[in-house]
């Protein structure tokens, strides 16, 4: 399974998009999404919004034709109103000279623009929740800084929940309070980023860990590698889906779907062969809680 796919079926099953019907509670408990098709998901952007990784934007079309169209589909704005409110938000998000840059088509604006362009029209109509799925992919890292800062910055400001997806872990260290691991669509371990860094209790957890370079490990050292490939999700094999490549998988593992493990009333996996007491493989040890703390900014997996 390549990023693209893996990333897709990660954000299905964020949103609780795994059967005939869903349904997706923000809030209140009042559900956001209900009884919904899996191929047609009407997504309420007043509730929930998304932002692509790819700087998903029309190239034929300029951006404020795809600004203002959210708010008139979904608000019933009038088109000037729109118009003014598209510029606010641009302006709001970094956009430079933003009553000028809303009339040009999204070629003549650079790839972090353009994803600040995303940014602007997931939150036009303030929704309580923003799905990001790799929202700094493409972006060289001191762009990406600067998008990070500024969700997290929006987050504060406008009081919206934030779920990262992402495969870069070191977005995940310096950027979230809470991370979600999933594997083969499922969750397979979660607590909070300064747990999972520093004690990681999945086999996968540990081996996305020890597969990171790290300026504190010696420069003879290899990296490792998780054998195999995740597995065919219409195919799954019996028992945990992770077996296959787990080097402790045992027999009860091939046989059952594992129970949880709980290691802490924040912190949990879902593994025959977990250890809760804690010690962890080489590549999630010590200094990986320093390295979260540093920037708990944006929230995942909430």
């Amino acid at each position: 399974m390549d990023r693209a796919a893996q990333a897709s079926g990660d954000r299905r099953q964020v949103a609780g998009v795994h059967s005939d019907h869903v349904a997706v509670h923000v809030g209140n408990g009042q559900p956001a999404l209900a009884d919904a098709a899996v191929e047609v998901v009407f997504v309420a952007l007043k509730r929930l919004a998304f932002v692509e990784g790819d700087h998903v934007v029309i190239a034929v079309l300029t951006v404020a034709r795809q600004l203002t169209e959210v708010l008139e589909v979904h608000q019933g704005a009038k088109q000037a109103a729109a118009r003014q409110a598209a510029i606010e938000m641009l302006a709001r998000v970094g956009i430079p000279d933003a009553v000028r840059r809303i009339d040009q088509y999204p070629h003549q604006f650079s790839g972090g623009m353009r994803q600040r362009v995303m940014i602007a029209m997931a939150l036009l109509c303030g929704p309580e929740l923003l799905f990001a799925e790799e929202p700094t992919t493409a972006l060289d890292v001191t762009i990406q800084a600067q998008i990070l800062g500024l969700m997290k910055e929006l987050q504060s400001t406008l009081g919206t929940a934030v779920v990262l997806i992402t495969h870069d872990l070191g977005v995940v260290a310096g950027t979230t309070d809470r991370v979600a691991v999933m594997y083969a669509g499922r969750i397979v371990e979660e607590g909070t980023t300064a747990e999972v860094f520093a004690n990681p209790l999945h086999p996968y957890t540990r081996g996305l860990l020890a597969s990171m370079p790290r300026i504190d490990t010696p420069l003879q050292n290899r990296l490792e590698a998780i054998a195999g490939l995740p597995p065919d999700l219409g195919h799954l094999p019996g028992g945990c889906p992770f077996h296959p490549r787990c080097s402790l998988a045992s027999d009860r593992c091939r046989r059952d779907y594992p129970e949880p493990v709980v290691a802490s009333p924040t912190h949990r996996a879902v593994c025959w062969e977990a250890d809760a007491g804690g010690e962890a493989d080489a590549g999630g040890e010590a200094d990986a809680g320093e390295e979260a703390d540093a920037g708990q900014q944006a929230e995942a997996g909430r």
